[in-house]
């Protein structure tokens, strides 16, 4: 049985900090209520840099921790491209010196990585690929609206990459193995996260309608909405991996998170009766960093010495679409090469 294998991860997050009170001034709602809100002290911000720029930066370091001078196909997951045509995977591809591999974007939001991961599996194990690297790389701040201050207090920009083999046949279940995958979706509440601006249906709209109210190019979330349905959202696709896997949830070590609120890790953690920082978290620094906070939060928690080999480790996500997913795998001993956390 042919499997997919982790291979090697990179991370890469731009050096600027944009603080609580820089960004704040002199509003009256500052810093200590946008730690208690939403648990960001700071975010990463790109100056001059674009999400392609990003993604090429932490592919190298994936590529480097694995020891591997090439990969036969480029993944790129984001939800703030830098063109609506064409893709970003092809340049990520041609600037890594990767020459004519297949490459193509994804986008399913937040969960975008997840749902990488499972393509890039099934290209590996279907024999279409011996090697796929995967990348997120979003620089969602310039997809903010200058005047939302809440928006810009939430997100952050970065990049993490994974570099996944095909592995022997037999280690099903090994380490380095993604697991069962549980994906979804719901697009009757397509709405609650989205960019109305900028594609066919506003630009249609605009043509039929001249003198209409223009659509917006910014991000635009109805935040109550989505932390309700996150949780248990996270916490269902979560159940359903572990259960495929055939892991008791009393043997879980560790869960890898979409970063997009600190309320909404801690839920996770009560909702299923983990301990305390059982559930990763770095939105504190890092803040939102849409389909690239579990990849970057997954790299530099492995360059920190924070997974062990053989700890069963679950990663999941929720976000736009709506989308949502899970998987498992048992840490491998394995390398992450990451730049600018610290």
């Amino acid at each position: 049985m042919r499997t997919s294998v982790l291979a090697g991860l990179g991370a890469y997050v731009p050096p600027r900090a944009l603080t609580n009170a820089e960004l704040c001034g002199r509003r009256p709602l500052g810093d200590e209520w946008i730690r208690e809100r939403i648990g960001v002290a700071s975010r990463r911000i790109a100056d001059g840099e674009a999400t392609v720029d990003l993604a090429v930066r932490a592919g190298r370091h994936a590529l480097t921790a694995a020891g591997a001078s090439g990969a036969d196909a480029v993944l790129l997951a984001t939800t703030s491209p830098d063109r609506l045509l064409p893709a970003g995977a092809p340049e990520v591809a041609a600037r890594l010196g990767l020459g004519t591999v297949p490459a193509f974007d994804l986008a399913a939001g937040c969960s975008g990585f997840l749902y990488g991961l499972c393509v890039a599996s099934a290209m590996i194990t279907g024999g279409t690929c011996d090697s796929v690297l995967v990348v997120a790389s979003d620089v969602f701040s310039a997809f903010l609206d200058p005047q939302d201050w809440l928006m810009s207090a939430i997100f952050g920009d970065g990049a993490g990459a994974v570099l996944l083999r095909a592995g022997a046949a037999g280690t099903a279940g090994g380490p380095g193995v993604f697991g069962p995958f549980d994906l979804g979706s719901d697009g009757s509440q397509a709405d609650l996260l989205e960019v109305p601006g900028g594609g066919s249906r506003a630009r249609k709209r605009r043509s039929a309608e001249p003198d209409g109210e223009e659509a917006s190019p910014y991000f635009r979330m109805d935040g109550p909405a989505v932390l309700k349905q996150a949780v248990v959202g996270m916490c269902d696709s979560l159940t359903r991996a572990l259960d495929r896997a055939g892991w008791p949830l009393g043997e879980l070590d560790v869960v890898v998170a979409h970063q997009a609120n600190q309320r909404i890790l801690d839920g996770i953690t009560d909702e299923l009766g983990l301990a305390p920082g059982q559930v990763l978290s770095h939105i504190g620094t890092y803040g939102n960093t849409a389909a690239a906070s579990v990849p970057v939060l997954l790299a530099q928690a492995a360059a920190a010495g924070k997974l062990v080999p053989g700890q069963r480790v679950a990663l999941t996500a929720f976000g736009a679409g709506l989308a949502w997913g899970s998987t498992t795998l048992v840490w491998p001993g394995v390398r992450a090469v990451t730049e600018g956390d610290g």
